[in-house]
C-alpha cells in the first residue's frame, strides 16, 4: 500500500520540507507589514485590502505560473510515469526562488527587524507551512494511489499551486499560534518591569499626545542630560513592551530621570502604560485628529491622552490644547513661558520666561510648533531643578531630531527631512518652514493617514497648502487623488504637479530637477501598512 512505501514516504517528506522552506521564504514582506502592524492580523488583513495593493494580484499570478510550469513540465515528462510529478515539481522551486529575489528588490520603508519574537514567529511558520504541505502531499499521492489515472499521477502535484493565495490566512494563523506563548510572555516582562521601576528611585516623566511625542522627549533629554542622568525610551517605542525593553534592559540606579513616550490607539491604553509606569510628572503635547481610524472621534482622543493626568502627576499642557484639559488638577498652562517667535532657514528665536524672568533663546529646529516644544520641555526642566541660565545654554546644543523637519544640506541642496511626520498640525507647520528657506521649493508627500473619515476632506485641504510651491511629487495610490484634486482645485498648477508610484520614483524624479539652492521637504513617508 501507498501510505506504507518507504520510498513514497521519503518523497512526500523532502518535497514537503523543500517547498516548505521555499515558501516560507516567501512571507519576507507578509511578516514585515506584520511586525509594523504591531503583530496585528487585522491590520494585516486590511492592509491586504486597501485599494491600489497588487500584492494579492502577485501571489494570484505565482499561483498560475506555478500551475502552468508546473503541468508543463510533468506532461513532458510524462515518459518518465509517477516520477514526472516530481520533476514538475522544481517549478516550484525555480518560481519561488525568483519570487523571494523579487520580493526583496523591492524594499520595506520600515526594515524588518529580526527581534526574538520575528524568530519564534518564523519558525511557527514555517513549522506550519511544512505540515500543511506534508498533508497536502500525502493526500495528493493517497489520492493517486485510490484513483490510478495516469493523468492525475503526471499532474497530481499541480494542486500545490494553491499554496501562494493561501499567505494571508498562513500567516494570520501562525500569528495566533505565536500569540499563545507571546502574550502572557509579554505581560511578564512588562509585569518584571512594573516590579523593577517599583523598586527604584528614579522618576518618571511620561509624554503624550497626538503630535509631538518624540521630538518633545528628545529636546527634554538634551535638556535635562546637562544636569541629570536621563534615561529615555528610543526612537517611537511608546508601547507597554516598549517601555519594559528600555526598563529591563537598563540599571534604573544609573539614571535620575525615565522620560517615557506613551503611544495610544484606543482609550485605555494610556491607563495601562500609566498603571505600570506612573509618571510623577506629565506632559501633553498637543491634540488632533490623529489616529482617528482607530479612535473614532475626537472627544475619545482627547479622553483617552487624558488618562495620564487621573494619577496626580505635575502636568504641563500645551497652549494649544489647554482649554481640554484645566479642569484637572496640578495642570501647569505653558503660554506664558514663551513668547515672540520668530523662524527663518537658520532656526528659531524667542522669549524664554522661567523664575519670573525673560531671557532670549535659540534653537537650530525649524519652526514655531518646534520651539513651542523647546519652551515646554524648558518650563518642565526648570521645574525640576535646572537653573534657567543652563536650560537656555542647553537649549543652544539640542540638535535636529531624526525625520522631524530634520534639514540635511547636501550638494547645495536644502533636504528637509519629515518623513515621520502624519499629522496635520505638522504639515502645515513644516509647509510653512519651506517656504522660509530661499530659492526654488520642492514638496514630495503620499498624504496624510489614520484621519479616520476625515481622511479625504484633510488631504485635499493639504493639496490647496501645497499651491505656490515650484514642484509638487504626490508619491503612491492610496491618498493622492485628494491631495491632487485639492492642489488643483485651488489653483495649483497642473504642469509642475508630477505623481510617481514609489520614494525611489520619486527620487529619480528629483535628480532631473534639482539646482543649487533648490528646497527639498519629504512630508510623510507612508508606513508600509498603508
Amino acid at each position: 500500500m501507498f501510505f506504507i512505501s518507504v520510498p513514497k514516504t521519503i518523497e512526500c517528506v523532502l518535497c514537503a520540507v523543500v517547498f516548505a522552506l521555499l515558501y516560507s521564504g516567501c512571507f519576507y514582506k507578509l511578516l514585515g507589514i506584520l511586525q509594523s502592524s504591531g503583530y496585528s492580523g487585522t491590520r494585516l488583513i486590511k492592509w491586504s485590502h486597501k485599494k491600489g495593493n497588487l500584492v494579492f494580484g502577485r501571489h494570484v499570478l505565482l499561483m498560475l505560473m506555478c500551475a502552468l510550469a508546473c503541468a508543463v513540465v510533468s506532461l513532458c515528462f510524462s515518459f518518465a510515469g509517477e516520477w514526472s510529478a516530481v520533476i514538475g515539481f522544481a517549478s516550484y522551486i525555480v518560481f519561488f526562488s525568483v519570487f523571494i529575489w523579487a520580493d526583496n528588490k523591492v524594499a520595506l520603508r520600515t526594515p524588518l527587524t529580526l527581534t526574538p519574537r520575528l524568530k519564534r514567529l518564523f519558525v511557527i511558520l514555517t513549522l506550519l507551512n511544512a505540515i500543511l504541505v506534508y498533508l497536502s502531499i500525502c493526500l495528493l499521492n493517497f489520492a493517486d494511489s485510490v484513483w490510478g489515472n495516469n493523468v492525475y499521477t503526471t499532474l497530481r502535484y499541480c494542486a500545490l499551486s494553491i499554496f501562494p493565495i493561501l499567505m494571508f490566512p498562513i500567516a494570520v494563523l501562525a500569528n495566533i499560534i505565536a500569540k499563545i506563548y507571546e502574550v502572557p510572555n509579554n505581560k511578564a516582562f512588562v509585569k518584571k518591569a512594573k516590579k523593577k521601576l517599583a523598586a527604584s528611585s528614579i522618576k518618571v516623566i511620561g509624554i503624550t499626545g497626538s503630535y509631538g511625542k518624540t521630538s518633545c522627549k528628545k529636546i527634554l533629554s538634551d535638556i535635562l542630560s546637562k544636569k541629570y542622568r536621563v534615561l529615555s525610551t528610543p526612537r517611537s517605542h511608546n508601547t507597554p513592551m516598549g517601555l519594559a525593553l528600555s526598563i529591563n534592559n537598563n540599571d534604573l540606579s544609573q539614571y535620575d530621570f525615565f522620560i517615557a513616550e506613551m503611544g495610544a490607539r484606543h482609550v485605555g491604553d494610556i491607563a495601562e502604560l500609566c498603571e505600570f509606569c506612573p509618571p510623577s510628572v506629565a506632559v501633553i503635547t498637543g491634540i488632533c485628529p490623529q489616529h482617528l481610524e482607530s479612535f473614532g472621534s475626537i472627544e475619545n482622543v482627547v479622553k483617552a491622552k487624558s488618562e495620564i493626568l487621573q494619577g496626580g502627576a505635575v502636568s504641563f499642557i500645551s497652549p494649544d490644547c489647554y482649554a481640554l484639559f484645566e479642569a484637572y488638577s496640578g495642570v501647569k498652562h505653558c503660554a506664558d513661558c514663551f513668547s515672540d517667535i520668530v523662524c527663518n532657514a537658520d532656526g528659531s528665536t524667542f522669549k524664554l520666561k522661567l523664575g519670573g524672568k525673560t531671557y532670549k533663546a535659540h534653537t537650530r529646529l525649524l519652526g514655531k510648533h518646534s520651539a513651542q516644544n523647546v519652551a515646554i520641555s524648558a518650563l518642565v526642566a526648570y521645574n525640576l531643578g535646572m537653573t534657567a541660565e543652563e536650560i537656555v545654554a542647553a537649549i543652544e546644543e539640542v540638535d535636529f531630531i531624526e525625520h522631524r523637519l530634520q534639514l540635511i544640506k547636501s550638494g547645495g541642496v536644502n533636504i528637509l527631512d519629515d518623513g515621520y511626520n502624519s499629522n496635520i498640525k505638522g504639515a502645515a507647520a513644516a509647509l510653512e518652514v519651506l517656504r522660509s528657506f530661499e530659492g526654488r521649493k520642492i514638496v514630495v508627500t503620499p498624504g496624510l493617514v489614520e484621519l479616520g473619515v476625515l481622511e479625504e476632506e484633510e488631504n485635499s485641504r493639504l493639496g490647496g497648502q501645497l499651491v505656490g510651491l515650484d514642484f509638487v511629487i504626490l508619491v503612491g495610490e492610496t491618498l493622492i487623488t485628494p491631495v491632487k484634486n485639492g492642489y488643483i482645485e485651488n489653483g495649483g498648477d497642473a504642469s509642475i504637479l508630477k505623481i510617481v508610484p514609489t520614494l525611489n520614483a520619486a527620487q529619480d524624479e528629483l535628480k532631473t530637477i534639482l539646482q543649487n539652492g533648490d528646497t527639498v521637504l519629504f512630508l510623510n513617508d507612508l508606513p508600509d501598512i498603508y
